[in-house]
């Protein structure tokens, strides 16, 4: 009864013509309940993507989905013209790939390469425990993908022509040119499926690489790929045949957003400033010297320091610590967070505080242990507990705080 209730809830605040975010906040606060696109609406709003107005909806989907396809025909496909066939020879006189000249096109073509293949590795590992990046989207993007008159490389042959060139091609010591065996894919790296196929993940992949050309400031940085990929599977669930259709566009959008909001983290040069992942870590140890003496001594004497284990926990928003099912239960409070990711604090120190017993009672080994690979323990348990640690904190009755201030004492009503 309480699951068809909450259901009821949402699809009321849904319904409306203009949609109270505070009302929805406090509703996915506390869990989304999946069914219906309910959670893909829901965190597209959340993220900013999507307008309160429901009357604004057709018109802004239109706009944003339009100006990706823009971008991936100017990144991908013009960008790259030529690189299949070959330059015509007027301008081949005037560019090729040894052009040593910076503001050679070839240069920023190998370049990009390099960035390709780093989204192309971690892209191939994600969400490794669940198939579901592997198989086939029912809607490739057919213009990048197939056509026998291209007059570029797709990513898939951009990332295959490199790694032959790295790979295949050897010289021996009389410089003689020999050709070794094809770059062999790692146990646990995804196959590329076939010609006018593509697999969830390389749709991930194209999105990565996009938004790495337009943010050149940040590029894209290891991780990026575990934060994509929930959101991505999230707005693939989606029962709209339309939404399932234009997820590339809408997983791009959100992950933008998103990005906007927790992008210092992956700016080294800002983990010192008051902005940076390290002030998040000194405020989860404030917050557990706080709520937990004892335990934050011993980790204190067990050297256990917070970039050995919650530098990850932070940046990539738990992704990694969790079941992909509970992740997606975290961030709908994290989503939720009118604050945004203050919440984030107080899961961190939940999750130290849930299992203190096990920690207080295992050697350093032990500990780094348990934290690096957290236990598996119901979620719910963990977001409970953050939300007891959320609350302010009640003195106890007739107690009397007294406060020093210029050598008097006031007595705190």
């Amino acid at each position: 009864m309480a699951f068809k209730q909450r259901v009821s809830e949402f699809k009321s605040a849904l319904a409306a013509k203009e949609i109270d975010l505070k009302h929805l906040r406090r509703l996915c606060f506390s869990g989304i309940p999946d069914g219906s696109g309910t959670r893909s609406v829901c965190w597209k709003l959340l993220l900013g993507y999507l307008p309160p107005e429901k009357d604004l909806w057709p018109e802004t989907l239109k706009r944003q989905r339009s100006t990706y396809k823009q971008f991936v025909e100017e990144i991908i496909i013009e960008q790259c013209k030529g690189t299949k066939s070959g330059k015509d020879s007027k301008e081949f006189d005037v560019d090729h790939p040894l052009n040593p000249n910076p503001d050679s096109q070839w240069l920023a073509f190998f370049k990009d390469n390099e960035v390709l293949l780093q989204i192309d590795k971690d892209c191939r590992r994600l969400c490794p425990d669940i198939s579901f990046f592997q198989i086939a989207t029912k809607y490739p993007n057919k213009k990048v993908t197939t056509g026998e008159d291209r007059d570029f490389e797709t990513l898939r042959e951009r990332v295959l022509r490199t790694h032959l060139e790295a790979s295949h091609v050897n010289t021996n010591r009389s410089g003689l040119k020999n050709f070794s065996a094809p770059r062999k894919i790692a146990p646990e790296e995804y196959f590329v499926l076939g010609d006018g196929e593509e697999a969830h993940w390389e749709v991930v992949e194209r999105i990565l690489y996009v938004y790495a050309k337009l943010n050149p400031g940040l590029g894209y940085v290891q991780g990026m790929n575990e934060i994509i990929g929930p959101l991505y599977y999230v707005f693939c669930s989606d029962p709209n045949p339309e939404w399932q259709e234009n997820v590339e566009a809408d997983a791009f959008f959100c992950f933008t957003n998103l990005m906007s909001e927790i992008r210092d983290n992956f700016i080294k040069t800002l983990d010192d400033s008051a902005c940076g992942i390290g002030n998040m870590m000194k405020s989860v140890r404030n917050m557990l010297k706080e709520r937990d003496i004892m335990l934050y001594r011993y980790l204190e004497e067990q050297q256990m320091r917070p970039q050995f284990y919650s530098f990850r926990w932070l940046t990539l928003l738990l992704s990694q610590e969790f079941a992909l099912p509970d992740v997606i239960r975290v961030w709908d409070s994290l989503f939720a967070d009118e604050k945004r990711f203050d919440f984030l604090i107080y899961v961190c120190c939940a999750m130290h505080m849930v299992i203190r017993d096990q920690l207080l009672a295992g050697d350093f080994a032990t500990t780094m242990k348990l934290l690096q690979n957290y236990p598996d323990i119901d979620i719910h348990t963990i977001l409970s507990k953050a939300i007891d640690l959320k609350r302010p904190r009640v003195a106890a009755p007739n107690q009397t705080h007294q406060k020093q201030k210029g050598g008097l004492q006031f007595k705190k009503r």
